[in-house]
């Protein structure tokens, strides 16, 4: 990507309205632009770093067999009722849309209702279970209070998972593997060492479930852990009963703030059975069908990921989310020439800033705050040396590194 033919702008301040550093600093550098409260566009840079995310997903996701598909936003009323969740009175987040033929449709804010009765039509026996299957899709919640950047916005991707399952036991093996599965994910975008499982309320259907929360100054959730964090728990579950199931004592916990990037349940049946989701066994009786569902938030997880990754001169990017590994500056006719070339060999490595009408100073700014990995400077000095220089994103280190070796590893 060469930035004076690209639509990465940066800009001097954010509006006064982004509080949070995810909001400010993805504005300013260029990887998002907001419209309205709680509704952001993903500019091209933003896009790279969804996309990256997606895919360290799907890898880990198709590992153990999930399967992606893609449904449909608009909801049919219909299954939604079944659960009594289309009511406004039982579910005060939908957004909601009326038909020019008349009748209403709803805006997905999450897929149970509609995945259970899609497999009405292909699951019949035993044979066609275990099933596991995911999307990456638009949600639409209509958040009282959208804030904090990306964090909490009416509309976000989200990665939803649903697995289907004959017996509880296998649920309860599936939903371990999925906790683990999770925290490798977590740890490959950057957030591994400051995310931890943490025990939520399970409704009715268990007595827990699991959420991922990052320690966060910004998070809006409370949670509690003991000195070594083995244990983490929601402040919607703390009680003198949790605290004993647990075996931990109030006294060994300390309060912090945290923001969920991730959770994962057992539905049991809560949904099968009232849409009417069986299977055949073996001996031709009906049975239920046990199902778990797993979501991430895909554009939550950038924003957290922005706030972690920081410093007083701009973002940071893990070089697993960031668009590009390397900021290409050119400084020089001869640095400018060997620089194009690179450029032109290997475009997918490199955000050029190839911009004519900045100084140097404004480049090597602006590349502190889009905050790729490495910024590569080639220059006629470092050409004189048969080098570039090349500068660690994360300590600012610079060195000195052979053209051709530099070449080789592209």
């Amino acid at each position: 990507m060469k930035m004076s033919q690209s639509f990465v702008k940066t800009l001097r301040q954010a509006s006064g309205e982004e509080t949070t550093k995810n909001g400010a600093l993805l504005t300013r550098a260029g990887y998002i632009h907001k419209e309205m409260a709680g509704i952001y566009d993903f500019l091209p840079l933003g896009l790279k770093v969804l996309e990256n995310i997606k895919n360290i997903i799907r890898e880990e996701l198709n590992k153990i067999g999930c399967e992606e598909l893609l449904m449909s936003t608009l909801q049919n009323p219909e299954p939604w009722e079944k659960t009594n969740r289309f009511s406004n009175q039982q579910v005060d987040i939908w957004f909601k849309t009326e038909l020019s033929s008349g009748g209403e449709l709803g805006l997905a804010p999450t897929h149970e209702e509609p995945v259970t009765e899609l497999l009405k039509s292909y699951v019949k026996s035993y044979k066609d279970l275990p099933i596991h299957i995911y999307q990456f899709q638009t949600k639409f919640r209509n958040e009282k209070r959208a804030k904090s950047g990306i964090l909490r916005s009416r509309e976000f991707l989200m990665k939803d998972l649903y697995s289907f399952h004959t017996t509880p036991e296998e649920l309860d093996d599936y939903y371990n593997q999925i906790m683990q599965i999770y925290q490798t994910i977590f740890k490959r975008v950057g957030i591994g060492d400051i995310t931890y499982p943490t025990f939520a309320s399970g409704g009715i259907f268990s007595k827990y479930s699991h959420e991922f929360q990052t320690l966060l100054p910004v998070g809006e959730d409370t949670v509690y852990y003991n000195e070594d964090k083995s244990i983490v728990l929601n402040k919607e579950v703390y009680s003198p009963e949790v605290l004993n199931d647990l075996g931990v004592k109030p006294e060994e916990l300390q309060a912090t703030t945290a923001a969920e990037v991730g959770n994962i349940f057992k539905l049991q049946t809560k949904f099968t059975n009232p849409l009417g989701l069986k299977y055949s066994a073996e001996d031709n009786t009906e049975k239920e069908i046990y199902m778990g569902c797993y979501g991430i938030g895909v554009s939550r997880l950038m924003g957290v990921i922005a706030e972690v990754h920081t410093d007083d001169k701009g973002l940071v990017w893990p070089e697993s989310v960031a668009p590009f590994k390397y900021h290409l500056i050119a400084i020089g006719d001869e640095g400018t020439k060997i620089a194009n070339e690179l450029y032109e060999k290997h475009p997918d490595q490199f955000l050029f800033d190839n911009r004519d009408n900045l100084r140097i100073g404004e480049k090597f700014a602006d590349a502190d705050l889009i905050g790729l990995p490495y910024r590569i400077v080639i220059s006629d000095k470092t050409l004189a040396e048969n080098s570039v220089e090349i500068t660690e994103r994360s300590n600012g280190k610079s060195k000195l590194l052979p053209l051709k070796a530099f070449q080789k590893n592209l």
